[in-house]
């Protein structure tokens, strides 16, 4: 008898940069998806979701999604069920991390104590949803299905299945991850823009999908011109 597709959960993270409790979010969500649950788990990009992406709010609509918020405003919970309906539980940090008695929650790049232990009780909540919704998958099956081939960005797999791709780029002497720079180094190039008159709206293009401090703009825009210059170079010579 053929294996059947495995059923998965979603996972919608706050995207919000300006409160440590965003961090917090997201983090739990890379553990779930990553090391307590990667098996059973895809994420669905909110600002992607949020933009019409289809194929997220198609699999939102048909699988078990879980939403996880930084604060009361619950942005995630909300997108969610304005385009794809109502998610199957929502998680909100800062209450959670309260009723574990976690401590003040401060650091919005870098955790402190309190953060770092939030991070690790939404996680464990997280996982305990997922296999209330989708059970758990045979890890031993899954250790022995081949390991993927290497690639030149790191990618976060999306229900789409079309992936988020995250280039690590050095900015001011500090590695950041990136999301979606080959695909709008893609439209840019399509448009016949060159890396001298592009890196304005470029920046402003990479802000729709990643937190830029507003201080360090111009090390951002110096270095993602750089990098679109170099993916010009790569496609020329190919």
């Amino acid at each position: 008898m053929p294996d059947l597709p495995q059923r998965k959960a979603g996972i919608v993270a706050c995207s919000g940069e300006e409160l440590a409790e965003g961090t917090v979010a997201r983090l739990a969500a890379l553990k779930v998806l990553h090391e307590l649950r990667p098996a059973n788990t895809v994420t669905i990009c909110l600002p992607l979701f949020l933009a019409g992406g289809e194929g997220d709010r198609a699999f939102a609509r048909f699988h078990p999604t879980i939403t996880v918020d930084g604060c009361e405003l619950r942005c995630a919970a909300r997108g969610t069920e304005m385009y794809s309906g109502k998610p199957a539980a929502s998680l909100v940090v800062n209450e959670l991390a309260t009723q574990h008695g976690v401590g003040k929650i401060e650091g919005r790049r870098y955790l402190n104590a309190a953060g770092k232990q939030a991070v690790d009780v939404i996680a464990q909540r997280l996982a305990e949803l997922v296999d209330q919704f989708v059970g758990k998958v045979d890890t031993r099956k899954r250790a022995a299905e081949p390991a993927p081939e290497p690639s030149e960005a790191k990618v976060g797999t999306c229900s789409c299945e079309s992936g988020v791709p995250i280039n690590e780029v050095l900015i001011g002497g500090e590695t950041v991850g990136l999301q979606a720079l080959p695909t709008i180094f893609q439209r840019f190039r399509e448009k016949g823009r060159t890396p001298e008159d592009a890196g304005k709206d470029l920046l402003q293009n990479v802000k729709i999908y990643n937190y830029v401090p507003p201080e360090a703009e111009g090390s951002y825009r110096e270095a993602i011109v750089r990098e679109y210059a170099a993916f010009c170079a790569r496609e020329e010579s190919r």
